[in-house]
């Protein structure tokens, strides 16, 4: 615990007010020294040359010129080093112990000369031998190589040496898992190095790690880094100390020259000229020699160097690693990086520089800002990833430029310095405290900062919706300032000329059409533009609705929206009938308003008004029990979107357009009229109308009673106080849900302290309750979460966060075969465990809320909701987080979070908490007087009221699956029952090897029947003890011990002549018949693969499940005499495989069905039916993912379950259902909060303790719950789904009461339709018949037989439905054309249905009824063309 606040204080704390710069212990001291030198230097720069300097040009050119300089030099050398390292040459020496030291090294041998401990691997040293020695004399190399032969250490957790075992894992191939290596005549090394991947921070590192071998077998060693000797008479620097991320070297000897490559794949190789580095020298001194043989350490060390090429042909040997240079700075990837870097830099102490020669501060602050300049200019070299590294420079940046501007500001008279001052003030108080607001996290990350404030000035100012990334947020906010650009120019032209009442101009008329149009298609819109599905995953919205009939139902609805509103904004009704249509609208929106988003769903709910004990409205499905059809449409939700509809889309855009239309006229007589706030008050008014609905009317009646009644004088325009108050009451409601939030968290009442802090924190932050509010105030301004501190009743504020919340797009990647090793398959499960399992049921749960969601919510069936709100979906083992974070107009953009099935204890208790009822509960305070009927007590809507979640639902219906298991143990313990399925087994393989198309092909084949030629013999046996048992085969002959095809047929033979008799080409099936042959041949196989995936233990039951399930999964291990089968390995994949999954279904199907097994036609028959309706494979084939999205009806697996010391076979079966949720909506800024507080507490505090109090259970908040459902490793979600649009037009429902989406041929079908509606209903008259049904297959009429209205609305084109005779001629009436239709026209005109309305009962024609129905003709054909 000590170690973890001590590296939290210094990692964490310190680090963050110094902008990265902390003192590492396992690092080496020049590192840490450079660190610090460079921290120094740039907080000391800008303060000396601000104190000794005046503050001129000149004094501001040196500080940037000197940053500027100083930042492209460590860039360029650091850019250098980390291409040397990549593509540069590395070339091996080795040099001699200095012979001074020898006598005191070896005293010294026995005590000092241990191995390195953990985290310092010890340099490599080349072994002596037969006299080879390096020149005593430094060769050119060694004389451009500064300090040669010393080198800084690697961080202590990236220099860990790995084990023989680690290294032989790595290197199988070699002996003892080391790599060979040959040094060559011109002493360079070839040798093979592996790439070490280590985290610097949160980015991956590639580690240079050594490793050579001599010619000869040398000794392993490991040296402690003060036991290292320095040739040549060098001395060790204590400030540069050697190098140690070399290995032991390898014992083994090899043969020939091998190439091999440092860690970056590159070769070593050193021209001619330096062969002569290496000479024969004479035999070393004799107590050389001995000490050599009594002390391993003193060997002559093995050093690596770099060239670095400085110049064509000028080269110098670098002596360093990638990972300690990766410890000294941060790398930047690319050269634009690089620039980007310097160009923050010279902002930074440009800005900043210009501030102090201002005079912005005075005396000590003079010292704060300067630290602050180097907390950002440090973090540009050594942060902990670029985005925070850039996110410091550039708030940094913001601020001063914003400081500067009021300073430039405040120098002009005419505007009000006082709020100018103040708000200048509260900047530099900012900027001072940067190391603090770093240091609690008040700063985002600069790409979340973006994405939260481009959302949030769409959302207030253009009424847009939730960003979901940073291309989202970009891509939304430029689209809203083209509509306001090509509005405002509209609006500038119509208002800039004044106009009377009883003309309203052509153009101001075309502004508001525009209007209205651009905010409709808007509001239809998704913010992403790169949606995109899964490559693999198949598209659940049918021909691509989301970009197809959305953009063509747009364009008509758009077209006549246009030429409504333009028809009556010109019409100026609301100008002339101003008060009374106003007036009229206002009591119409909030009457309709009161009705839709209040009354109803207040009636829909669990517990309406949280009083009464049962929903007053309900549907149909509220006393099923389970629901087997979809959920049936109810009046009061027809009644819903009928009102829902009308508000949107009649009386808001009334309402805007009236306002618009008498501010506009009031504008246009004034000189200086604000056109701009017009157009954006009026597009986000219409835009969120459109979108969102549900507190619109509570907006108009605060702006109303505000504006009207408490401050008539602050009010400049209806339309003006319409779009301010839409902001300022948004903000109420968030202040509203966190104040909720905070006194349901900390009611004393209910409190459940997780650990003995919070029983600390409850009463202290009782005094800090004035504090709270504050911050209660300044997080609902910022839309930042208000997080409980650990879990406690103290609570501090976090950082900006979009309604996305995380910054991450982070979903689960189900495990499968189709995505692991091979290996892995075979050896273990892969996958096993239930969480990747079972996420596949949420995957399938997501894909039905995307062809659903939206459409339940436009029917009411979720309660009112709005973005970034978040619900839960519970059933009996469900139980998944709904994030909704886009709501358009018939779009929603939301993410779902499944949790663990089987949950933890606290989860359970939740669950609970969720399921329970609390209509039973009698209670007032102490005693239990009862409550009144139908409603609940007052301890129950006490409890109800102090909840910070509620059930909107209870019979919520999504497809899905429902699960039922059963224990393969259990169905397989006697003997009989293993004896029968492996009679099913055999049946299954001779009715997949009959139903074979290759059948006739494996008969013929000459190969498969020399090889089967034993299987012909009647006196064959299969004796294998380890494979057949009179226990568990039919055919097994005791007295022979084994299976002989006598007895083989005697047991199958029938079965065999049944399936061949089945098929339509006959097939010889006699005893001696090839097919038997082969029949048999794979039954022995069959037995024997299980016998051998049972490791030949098959009579004990684990191994025989095991073997099972082995064979289930398609793991065939196939035995020697069994090799005939490779000559078409279609045999075991598509007659074994199959057999093994089949008979498994089939043993099932025995207890319930027991006369399967007596007769083979229902055997037939019910392998016949589980062949195309049944879909049996095991849960890692990805054959089972796709069956499950494609909502197969019903599904088989064995899963092997592994958990909690259990070791277990289960067989699944899966049934397509309706199943039943409960609709939780929880508080969503509890949930903001409670997500806020478990990511800085893991993430800044590091508490990783898996029973910390801040996820115990809490049932008035649903804190356990919320906090699995966090991105991993905050969280542990089952299932994250990427973020799902679902859109309206998908919902069958919806779409039978609005017709679907609105198109050129759904008019054109709607127009057909009718008027044959009209012309049967004449003609049925006409001739006395009744007409048909609407479903009926065709009508007759008069013995002429017309096409029934389904069939032609949906498929006959409308020209053949108009113009083509009919297909029986009516020779009853014969009448003529009239005499002014084109002659032409006469044969189509005779034998159009349009021509027999107009025949009245007499056989004369109507002039009048031929003339309309000629103009309607002439209509439908236009549509037509």
């Amino acid at each position: 615990m000590g170690t973890q606040v001590v590296q939290t204080l210094r990692q964490g704390v310190w680090a963050s007010l110094t902008g990265g710069w902390y003192h590492e212990p396992d690092q080496n001291k020049f590192n840490n020294s450079c660190h610090l030198y460079l921290w120094i230097f740039l907080l000391m720069l800008p303060l000396s040359l601000h104190l000794a300097l005046p503050p001129t040009t000149i004094a501001l050119s040196i500080y940037c010129t000197s940053i500027t300089v100083f930042f492209i030099l460590i860039k360029l050398a650091n850019y250098r080093l980390h291409l040397m390292f990549d593509e540069g040459e590395a070339v091996v020496r080795s040099s001699l112990s200095d012979l001074s030291k020898v006598q005191e090294k070896k005293s010294n041998a026995s005590d000092s000369c241990l191995p390195a401990r953990q985290g310092e691997s010890a340099s490599e040293e080349k072994p002596i031998e037969g006299g080879l020695y390096p020149r005593p004399e430094p060769s050119p190399d060694d004389l451009s190589s500064p300090n040669p032969d010393q080198a800084a250490p690697l961080l202590q957790a990236q220099q860990r040496p790995p084990s023989r075992a680690e290294r032989q894992e790595m290197h199988p191939g070699s002996a003892g898992g080391k790599m060979d290596t040959e040094m060559n005549e011109n002493g360079v090394l070839h040798e093979g190095m592996d790439v070490q991947s280590s985290l610097m921070g949160t980015d991956r590192v590639q580690a240079d790690q050594e490793r050579t071998a001599e010619k000869d077998s040398v000794q392993d060693r490991t040296e402690d880094k003060d036991c290292e000797e320095i040739a040549d008479g060098e001395t060790a620097d204590e400030g540069l100390p050697s190098s140690k991320g070399s290995e032991d070297e390898s014992e083994e000897e090899s043969e020939g020259q091998k190439e091999v490559s440092d860690a970056n794949n590159n070769s070593l190789e050193t021209p001619k000229d330096s062969q002569d580095d290496f000479v024969d020298a004479p035999e070393p001194p004799a107590q050389v020699t001995e000490f050599m043989w009594t002390s391993t350490q003193e060997k002559p060390t093995r050093k690596i160097y770099y060239k670095l090429e400085l110049f064509p042909g000028k080269w110098i040997n670098i002596l360093y690693d990638r990972l300690t240079l990766l410890a000294l700075l941060d790398r930047n990837q690319d050269v634009l990086e690089n620039l980007f870097s310097v160009f923050m830099a010279f902002l930074v102490s440009f800005l900043g520089f210009v501030l102090l020669n201002h005079g912005c501060f005075k005396d000590f602050w003079v010292f704060q800002f300067c630290l602050v300049i180097a907390s950002c200019q440090y973090s540009l070299l050594k942060g902990h990833n670029p985005l925070v590294a850039y996110s410091r420079a550039t708030y940094f940046c913001i601020f001063c430029a914003l400081i500067w501007l009021l300073e430039q500001l405040l120098r002009l008279k005419d505007l009000p310095v006082s709020t100018l001052c103040l708000l200048c003030h509260v900047l530099t108080g900012f900027t001072y405290c940067f190391p603090i607001t770093f240091l609690v996290g008040l700063f985002p990350q600069i790409n979340t900062f973006t994405i939260y404030l481009l959302e949030q000035i769409d959302m207030h100012f253009f009424g847009g919706t939730a960003a979901t990334s940073l291309i989202s947020a970009i891509y939304s906010i430029l689209r809203s300032l083209i509509a306001v650009c090509l509005l405002y120019g509209f609006c500038f032209g119509a208002l800039k000329e004044p106009w009377d009442e009883q003309h309203t101009p052509a153009l101001f008329s075309g502004f508001c059409g525009l209007l209205v149009v651009f905010s409709y298609h808007l509001s239809r819109q998704s913010s992403d533009p790169s949606e995109e599905e899964a490559p693999d995953i198949k598209d659940p919205l049918p021909e691509k609705l989301q970009n197809s009939v959305i953009l063509l139902s747009d364009v008509v609805i758009c077209s006549v929206a246009y030429i409504l509103t333009f028809a009556i904004t010109a019409s100026t009704v609301f100008l002339s009938l101003r008060p009374f249509v106003t007036i009229v609208l206002y009591a119409l929106a909030g009457t309709v308003g009161f009705v839709t988003h209040y009354l109803i769903p207040q009636l829909r709910k669990h517990h309406p008004w949280l009083w009464i004990s049962h929903p007053i409205l309900k549907t149909k499905e509220y006393h099923q029990f389970e629901p087997r059809e979809d959920a049936v449409l109810m009046w009061f939700e027809r009644l819903y979107v009928g009102l829902l509809c009308f508000e949107k889309y009649v009386v808001y855009p009334a309402i805007v357009l009236s306002a618009l239309t008498n501010d506009g006229f009031a504008l246009s007589h004034r000189k200086n009229c604000d056109v701009l706030l017009t157009t954006v008050a009026g597009l986000k008014l219409l835009r969120s109308s459109f979108c969102d609905p549900s507190f619109q009317f509570l907006t108009l009646l605060f702006t109303l009673v505000f504006f009207h009644f408490d401050c008539p004088h602050a009010s400049e325009s209806f339309l003006l106080d319409f779009f301010i108050m839409s902001i300022i009451f948004h903000k109420m409601r968030e202040l509203l849900l966190k104040l909720h939030f905070i006194l349901v968290y900390i009611a004393p009442w209910q409190i459940a302290w997780g650990s003995a802090f919070h029983a600390f924190a409850q009463p202290f932050a009782v005094p800090h309750s004035a504090m709270l509010l504050l911050q209660t105030l300044l997080t609902t301004v910022f839309y930042t979460p208000l997080a409980p501190f650990l879990g406690s009743a103290i609570f501090i504020s976090s950082y900006p966060r979009p309604i996305k919340f995380w910054e991450r797009n982070y979903n689960t990647k189900r495990i499968d075969n189709s995505n692991s090793r091979l290996v892995s398959q075979v050896d273990k499960e892969t996958g096993c465990d239930d969480n990747n399992l079972n996420s596949i049921f949420y995957e399938y749960l997501t894909r039905s809320l995307q062809h659903s969601l939206c459409g339940d919510l436009m029917l009411g069936r979720w309660g009112n909701y709005s973005s970034g709100d978040c619900f839960i979906l519970a059933s009996d083992y469900l139980n998944a987080l709904v994030h909704l974070i886009e709501i358009g107009n018939g779009v929603v953009t939301f993410q779902l979070r499944g949790l663990e099935f089987r949950g933890t204890y606290c989860q359970q208790r939740e669950v609970e908490a969720i399921t329970e009822g609390v209509e039973e509960d009698d209670a007032c305070c102490c005693c239990e007087p009862g409550h009144l009927p139908h409603m609940l007590s007052c301890n129950a809507a006490f409890n109800l009221r102090w909840l910070a979640w509620e059930v909107m639902a209870t019979k919520y219906l999504l497809e899905g699956y429902s699960i039922s298991e059963n224990n393969a143990a259990t169905m397989l313990q006697v003997y009989d029952l293993r004896k029968l399925l492996i009679t099913y087994y055999l049946k299954s393989i001779i009715y997949y090897l009959v139903h074979s198309p290759k059948l006739s092909t494996w008969l013929k084949d000459a190969a498969i029947q020399e090889a089967l030629q034993s299987y012909t013999k009647w006196h064959h046996i299969e004796r294998d003890p380890q494979v057949f048992s009179v226990k568990i085969d039919e055919d097994y002959v005791h007295c022979l011990q084994g299976v002989t095809r006598a007895s083989f047929c005697n047991v199958y033979l029938e079965w065999i002549q049944y399936c061949a008799g089945k098929m339509e080409t006959p097939v010889e099936s006699d005893e001696d018949s090839p097919l038997v042959t082969l029949s048999y041949a794979l039954s022995v196989l069959g037995r024997r693969s299980l016998g051998t995936a049972s490791h030949n233990m098959s009579n004990s039951l684990e191994s025989f499940l095991y073997g099972f399930n082995t064979l289930f999964k398609g793991d065939f291990r196939i035995a020697t005499k069994d090799e005939w089968v490779f000559a078409d390995l279609d045999l075991l994949q598509k007659v074994v495989a199959p057999a093994v999954r089949m008979s498994l279904k089939l043993h099932q199907d025995h207890f319930t069905c027991l006369e399967e097994t007596e007769e083979a036609s229902i055997l037939y028959e019910a392998i016949t039916n589980y062949r195309s309706s049944l879909v049996i494979c095991h849960e890692s084939d990805p054959a089972w993912r796709k069956a499950v999205l494609s909502s197969r009806d019903t599904l088989l697996t064995l899963r092997h379950m592994i958990d909690d010391g259990t070791d277990e076979y289960k067989i699944i079966m899966l049934y397509k259902r309706h199943l039943s949720f409960k609709v939780i909506k929880i508080n969503k800024e509890c949930v903001r909060g409670l997500w806020a507080g478990q990511q800085q507490e893991l993430v800044f505090l590091r508490n990783l303790n898996p029973e910390r109090g801040s996820i115990q259970n809490s049932k008035q908040a649903l804190r356990n719950m919320v906090n699995s459902s966090c991105d991993q490793p905050l969280g542990y979600p089952m299932y994250v789904s990427p973020l799902t649009t679902s859109y309206a037009g998908t919902h069958h429902t919806l779409r039978s009461i609005g017709g679907g989406a609105l198109s050129l041929d759904a008019i054109r079908s709607w127009l057909c339709t009718k008027w044959l509606r009209s012309v049967y209903l004449i003609s049925s008259q006409y001739g006395g018949d009744r007409l048909p049904p609407r479903d009926s297959g065709s009508l007759e009429w008069d013995g002429c037989q017309k096409p029934a209205l389904s069939t032609v609305a949906a498929v006959l084109p409308l020209t053949s439905l108009i113009l083509s005779p009919p297909p029986a001629p009516c020779p009853s009436l014969p009448l003529s054309p009239p005499s002014f239709l084109n002659p032409s026209f006469t044969h189509y005109f005779q034998n159009s249905i349009l021509y027999r309305p107009c025949v009245n009962s007499r056989g004369s024609l109507n002039g009048m009824c031929i003339c309309i129905c000629t103009c309607v003709w002439f209509t439908l054909k236009l549509l037509s063309s």
